[in-house]
């Protein structure tokens, strides 16, 4: 692959895609040549990108003639539909959507975690994994290395911003509408968002959890080699803008020590412990919006889990739950 790689981001108009764009010139990720892809309604639109207008294309079979890697946020339809057609053009697919990631035969890739996975991708499709995974896993991938995790028990509280731009103006329209003492109108969720909790993210499977709380235990098994993990999750919508917040009870085959884990999680990259209780110190979403890292704090022993560890995580779904680590794994490409 080229050193300055021509890239082509399918979904560049919305919310991971313009991120990714933002990682690509923070991170300053060599480009060579750049394609923006969407949908025909946005096709002929432009976007700056290091201070050149960029000329959005309609995405297509054809669209992938000569690109190196094919970033794809443009949902997981598209991505069946379209992804083999920039693998078989030679491009390497970085796909952010569920299409792909339990396939065997296409690696689920978070950096700081497995990079060697990125050796071998014999569709030339690359998975990102689900954002409440990616944030989890950045805490606990250092404590499975050190203790030999085994089961978790979570619930994670997740950002409207995991619905989209929709969901953001769902929640700002339904406080306006309290403050103001109108109609409470909903669409993007079933009940009212605005100061309430939600505790269901997507469908329900056939054992009672969603299809979201499934995802931690299939992904993480794949992410961390753990064929044995068990997870149980309760995943929650609550009237927060961005980043997600999991809370974590964790079981290892050996007994940790708070003090081990803390040392364990600060030495891992991508990840900081913000954890003092004599001066109340633990993360906030607030803390972790815009920002590259994860942030671990509340870190106890678990008083029910034998070897046992309880924990708070917070990270930037938009950013390192999606459009950073795309980025990330890109930059292993290169």
């Amino acid at each position: 692959m080229s050193e300055r790689p021509h890239i082509a981001i399918a979904g560049a108009t919305g919310a991971v895609g313009e991120e990714i764009l933002k990682c690509l010139d923070q991170r300053d990720f060599p480009v060579g040549q750049l394609t923006l892809l969407a949908s025909s309604r946005s096709a002929g639109k432009t976007i700056e990108f290091r201070g050149q207008e960029h000329t959005i294309k309609e995405l297509g079979h054809d669209s992938f003639e000569g690109v190196d890697i094919a970033l794809f946020s443009a949902g997981g339809g598209l991505s069946v539909e379209f992804g083999p057609s920039a693998a078989k053009a030679g491009a390497t697919v970085i796909d952010n959507s569920s299409a792909f990631r339990m396939d065997d035969d296409v690696p689920l890739i978070v950096p700081e975690i497995n990079p060697e996975a990125a050796k071998s991708v014999p569709r030339g499709i690359i998975a990102n994994p689900n954002c409440t995974t990616i944030v989890t896993l950045m805490a606990l991938a250092p404590l499975h290395r050190e203790f030999g995790l085994r089961k978790i028990i979570a619930s994670s509280y997740q950002a409207v911003s995991g619905s989209g731009a929709a969901g953001i103006t769902e929640l700002e329209n339904q406080v306006e509408a309290l403050v103001n003492g109108r109609e409470i109108e909903t669409s993007v969720y079933p009940h009212q968002i605005a100061f309430n909790a939600l505790p269901q993210i997507d469908v329900c499977t056939d054992n009672g959890y969603t299809k979201e709380e499934m995802k931690m235990q299939n992904e993480g098994r794949k992410i961390l080699g753990a064929p044995d993990l068990r997870v149980s999750c309760t995943c929650v919508r609550i009237p927060v803008y961005r980043s997600h917040s999991i809370s974590v009870s964790a079981e290892f085959e050996k007994p940790p020590t708070v003090s081990a884990a803390r040392a364990a999680i600060d030495a891992a990259p991508g990840v900081q412990v913000r954890d003092d209780r004599e001066t109340g110190l633990y993360p906030t979403p607030l803390d972790a919006t815009n920002g590259d890292d994860c942030f671990v704090g509340r870190i106890r022993e678990d008083l029910v889990f034998d070897n046992g560890l309880a924990l708070w995580v917070v990270g930037d779904q938009v950013r390192k739950g999606a459009a950073l680590n795309a980025v990330q794994i890109a930059e292993l490409l290169v």
